[in-house]
């Protein structure tokens, strides 16, 4: 059995392992859809015998876990590569860039992390159906793991979501309900229906093993990391649970006396879906207006996780950034152009990002910079072109060949 608890983060009353399955029922009975969640719960570890337990030579990342190994559904998570980008690190002018690539988890997003950790829960629990609302990789992460599983997916998600990431749903056999409306109406209509109809929610932040299974990202770049704290880390924010799991995993590792500081985040937004960045700078929460962004994965209205999220950022002595569309596409490209990866438009965020924070001393030049890609590229071909103009076909001999080499050259720049 387990050893943890979990803590409300809004009024800290502690709550055993089956006394509670999602927000702290005190505080919730002042949630309503609209607003960030209230009361998001957090898991409590014993961290001092973590502490006589752990050993680097054979870590044992189940003592960090709150679900036991023997409920973990067949489905290799993690373990996604984590590397340094010289060519990067002097396009963006910086001397010691890091990439941690969660688009090669396999239906190619961060969120198989959470998924995972959930259907594990909906092992333990016997349930078997699980419900999300999703723009997209979260659901298509649920789907995955629930094919592995043999579980019921069942996902509500806004009509725009990108045709790769309904497409991954579907062929992975989920029930899929688009909404015609934003990712705010789907989470709302999913809360509704498990309220109703019963199944185990999946819900980013209001389900607390969320945060957990996201954690291990943050785990993983400890121990790639040859056991060092990266000094700042670029996460890409939506809803603001990624980020929360980062900061977890690291506030875990200090507890147990792991680790002596925390990493300074980072949290990137879309300039138009920009609430949590908001509420840092500013120190007060309102809704992004009209959060219309190319990069639909951190596209949201009402970021879930906003409280938490906001105190990761300062906990760690980070701080918020956003970047327009155009800048995430020029990121986009950039990072392809000089590292062979190829990220989703919301991953692509943090090279934006990073760019931008060039000579503004907010990040030291010569200071370990990590860059979280989330998600993969072929998640969303069409935004990917925007911009681009793809070549026309020629003749099939070589001077016709060699004729439009030499006509591209001329029309590209020196």
């Amino acid at each position: 059995m387990k050893k943890f608890f979990y803590q409300c983060s809004n009024c800290g009353k502690h709550y055993q392992r089956d006394e509670v399955r999602y927000l702290c029922p005190l505080c919730a009975r002042d949630y309503r859809p609209g607003v960030p969640l209230i009361g998001v719960l957090s898991a409590r570890f014993d961290y001092g015998a973590i502490r006589k337990q752990f050993r680097k030579e054979k870590p044992d990342w189940n003592l960090f876990s709150a679900v036991e190994e023997k409920f973990f559904p067949p489905f290799p998570v993690g373990n996604t590569p984590f590397f340094q980008s010289v060519a990067l690190g002097k396009e963006t002018g910086f001397d010691d860039v890091w990439l941690k690539n969660d688009g090669l988890n396999p239906s190619a997003s961060l969120k198989d992390r959470a998924s995972f950790l959930v259907v594990a829960e909906a092992n333990r629990l016997g349930e078997k159906t699980i419900v999300a609302a999703s723009t997209g990789n979260a659901a298509s992460a649920l789907a995955a793991v629930c094919a592995a599983a043999g579980k019921r997916a069942l996902i509500f998600v806004p009509a725009n979501a990108p045709k790769a990431k309904l497409a991954q749903m579907i062929l992975y056999g989920a029930t899929v309900v688009p909404v015609r409306g934003t990712y705010d109406d789907a989470f709302r209509l999913s809360l509704e229906y498990t309220a109703k109809r019963g199944g185990l929610n999946r819900n980013t932040a209001y389900h607390p093993l969320t945060i957990e299974g996201k954690k291990t990202v943050g785990l993983e770049i400890w121990q790639q990391n040859h056991w060092r704290v990266p000094d700042v880390i670029l996460v890409p924010t939506g809803d603001g649970v990624i980020i929360s799991g980062v900061h977890k995993a690291f506030c875990d590792l200090k507890a147990a006396g792991l680790i002596s500081r925390l990493p300074r985040l980072v949290c990137v937004q879309a300039e138009k879906s920009n609430a949590i960045d908001h509420y840092v700078v500013s120190g007060i929460y309102e809704n992004a207006v009209n959060p219309d962004t190319i990069a639909d994965s951190i596209s949201v209205s009402i970021p879930s996780n906003a409280h938490l999220a906001r105190q990761a950022i300062l906990d760690s002595g980070g701080f918020s950034i956003t970047v327009s569309d155009a800048e995430i596409l020029a990121g986009q490209r950039m990072l392809a152009a000089k590292t062979g990866v190829f990220a989703e438009p919301a991953s692509s965020a943090v090279v934006a990002a990073l760019k931008k924070l060039r000579g503004s001393r907010r990040i030291g030049r010569r200071d370990q910079v990590v860059l979280l890609i989330t998600g993969h590229g072929l998640k969303d071909v069409e935004s990917a072109l925007h911009g681009l103009r793809l070549p026309s076909a020629v003749s099939p001999t070589l001077a016709a060949v060699e004729a439009a080499l030499k006509a591209r050259a001329r029309k590209e720049p020196s």
